[in-house]
């Protein structure tokens, strides 16, 4: 059994002691680092959420100025592509005027070739059939 005496008082003051001595010199030095930790730690969180935040607005940022950059770039392929047909549309007028021009000449062209054929056709045309009556009729006229 379990006997009350001075040892039992002398473990208690012990006991005491020793929660006096590991609670100076080992608790409360891990709780200040553990503190300390905690707050380096909510710290570094903060600079975190900064740099993230700086990082999106950075981004929203670039994306705005390559969508600036983008329309920049199709506004001028569309000046180009305007320009380009403008240009092939003139070139194509041009041609075609000139096409028309050469169709003209060519028809008039003939049209004076068929009436010269057909002026020297008519001149003939009494002496051949003048000609052919003859032969027909198989005397002369």
């Amino acid at each position: 059994m379990i006997t009350t005496d001075i040892t039992l008082f002398i473990q208690i003051v012990n006991m005491i002691v020793l929660m006096f001595l590991l609670n100076g010199v080992l608790y409360k030095p891990i709780r200040r680092i553990l503190k300390e930790r905690s707050g380096k730690l909510l710290g570094m969180q903060e600079e975190i959420s900064k740099f993230e935040k700086n990082a999106r607005l950075r981004q929203e940022e670039v994306d705005a100025k390559m969508a600036q950059a983008s329309g920049k770039a199709k506004a001028a392929l569309d000046a180009a592509r305007a320009e380009a047909q403008a240009a092939g549309d003139e070139k194509l007028a041009a041609i075609k005027a000139d096409a028309d021009e050469a169709k003209n000449t060519k028809l008039t062209e003939l049209t004076a070739q068929i009436e010269s054929a057909r002026a020297s056709l008519q001149a003939d045309l009494s002496g051949f059939a003048n000609e052919m009556a003859g032969k027909i009729l198989g005397r002369s006229l």
